[in-house]
């Protein structure tokens, strides 16, 4: 029994490291935070093999795990300086960049910026991680009712920030600023 349980870990942190690290890596100011989150996270999982469910739950879990333990690495920062502008910023630098985009990056961060943290990690999750209702659900403890309507209201107040940034979609469903559609 005590041979299958460093088994089963190696290969829970072999399939999921990636994943687990890039959901954190686009959510920390910098690697080395990232890295030390990433860690503690698998420390967890390590400590609670007993909890984790098996198969693509224990994704999900690992996913709910970092979320955690994010937070609680957030609340330490929040305690040393504010970064939140910052941070929502690089971000969009980073992984906002499309080829046919026209639209400012600096408006989507600032209207990313505007929004409560609850509605960007909803969002996050759909659009950077590409988890369902279902998996999302299972992640932040909710029912997929809670999350289709939690998603329906940070999806509705994203498109009022981003209006009120003066973006607006076309009829092709692209974000262009306000003043190129004139």
């Amino acid at each position: 029994m005590d041979d299958e349980r460093p088994a089963r870990f190696e290969a829970v942190y072999r399939e999921t490291y990636g994943q687990i690290t890039a959901y954190v890596a686009r959510r920390c100011g910098s690697p080395q935070d990232a890295a030390d989150v990433v860690a503690e996270t698998f420390a967890i999982a390590w400590r609670r093999m007993d909890d984790m469910p098996p198969g693509q739950q224990a994704t999900l879990w690992l996913y709910g795990v970092a979320r955690k333990v994010l937070a609680a690495h957030r609340r330490g920062e929040v305690r040393r300086q504010a970064r939140s502008a910052e941070l929502d910023a690089e971000l969009a630098d980073l992984y906002g960049d499309s080829p046919d985009s026209r639209v400012e990056l600096g408006a989507i961060a600032q209207a990313l910026g505007t929004l409560p943290d609850d509605d960007r990690e909803l969002l996050a999750l759909v659009a950077w991680e590409g988890l369902d209702r279902a998996e999302i659900a299972t992640t932040l403890g909710l029912s997929r009712n809670a999350v289709r309507i939690r998603l329906y209201r940070a999806r509705r107040r994203l498109s009022r920030a981003l209006a009120e940034a003066g973006v607006r979609f076309t009829a092709e469903s692209r974000l262009v600023p306000a003043e190129r559609t004139s």
